[in-house]
Order: C-alpha cells, then structure tokens, then sequence
C-alpha cells in the first residue's frame, strides 16, 4: 500500500468519526438516520467495500499501538545520544512512518466500537507492562540505552530495533493469515514491507557496511 493510499486510508477513517460525532448530537431521528447513512457511506469509501473485522483485527490494532508507542520512545533517544547522521535520519524516519499508523489504528479500533486505551492496560497507562509482545524492548536495556551515548549507544540501539522491528513483523503476518479488515491486513503489509527493509538497513549498519 502506497504512502498516499494509506494517508488517504487515514483521512477517511477520521472523517467517518467525525461524522458518527456530529450524528450524535442530533435531536430528532431524521438526523440520526442521516447520520448513520452518511456514516455508512464513508466508511464504504475506505475500501469500496464493507469492512468486517475480527478478534483478530482488534488484538492486532491493540497490541501494535504500544509496540509502535516504544518504537517512538526509541526514536526519540537517539538525537540527544549519537552522532551517526544515518543512524539519526533512520530514527526519525520511523517514528515520521510509525505515528501515522498508530493514529490509523486508533481510529480503526473506535471505528469497531473498541476503546483506544485498551491498548495500554486499560487504564490509559502508556508504560504498562508489555514486555510480552514479540520484539518489546525490555525496562532494563531501555534504561542503558538513556545512559549510553555514542558508539556504544549506536550498537545496542541497532540491536534493540532490529529486535523490535523482527517482532512487528510477525505480528503483521499473524494479522495477514488471521485477520478480516481489508484496510487493518493493508496496513500490516505496509508495517511488513517497511521494516523489512529498515532491518536489512541496520543490520548492515551494524556490520559496518
């Protein structure tokens, strides 16, 4: 899925919210009825189709938000910490492609009537305990990473987020073979197709080539 296909994913999902917002407010059942049809019809325009979902689209959205939410925690650690200008543009090429998605899933899972929040512990807590899920950077090598800078940072950094892109990759694949939303499985291969190529990078950064 191109960059435009799914910004436009992005901003079709935001305007069905809107839409189910504004038909909430109405006072009178014509208004309603209005609201639910053009509710309907944007969000047909997603994918020219109706999008079903599963349990597995929804464990996918909630499980992936914080996954994406430590990859930004990385990203950010890393202008403060290295020199390295190629380590650098990677950083904030992630967290400039992970954002943007979190922000899909966050409307998918409102869009399946699921609270956005579940996806930390149910408490809105973003530092939960998610040390579970494939690929989680765990507490104590996030706290060596804050106190490295440099080489050494760079090495244990590159480490880290090839660990965690290799584990969102395999969630994207489990949501491809399990999943039934259209525009959730065209997001996973867009994470896959993505990192992959990001892994392939750092692994040949860490091998100096």
């Amino acid at each position: 899925m191109t960059r435009t296909r799914f910004l436009a994913i992005l901003a079709a999902l935001a305007t069905a919210l809107f839409m189910t917002a504004c038909g909430g407010s109405s006072d009178t059942a014509a208004d309603n009825e209005h609201a639910d049809h053009a509710q309907t019809e944007e969000t047909i325009t997603v994918t020219g189709e109706p999008a079903g979902f599963n349990a597995e689209d929804i464990a996918f959205a909630t499980n992936m938000i914080p996954h994406h939410e430590q990859a930004l925690e990385l990203s950010a650690l890393v202008p403060d910490r290295s020199s390295n200008p190629e380590l650098i543009e990677l950083a904030n090429q992630i967290a400039g492609a992970q954002e943007p998605e979190i922000n899909a899933m966050k409307a998918f899972l409102v869009q399946w009537n699921e609270n956005p929040e579940d996806s930390h512990d149910g408490h809105g807590d973003a530092h939960a305990d998610h040390s579970e899920m494939a690929g989680m950077v765990d507490e104590p090598t996030m706290q060596r990473l804050e106190g490295l800078s440099g080489p050494e940072f760079d090495t244990l950094w590159l480490q880290s987020m090839i660990a965690h892109h290799e584990g969102a990759v395999e969630m994207a694949e489990t949501e491809l073979a399990n999943g039934a939303n259209v525009d959730a499985k065209a997001l996973a291969q867009t994470i896959i197709d993505a990192q992959q190529a990001e892994i392939a990078q750092m692994q040949a950064m860490l091998d100096g080539s």
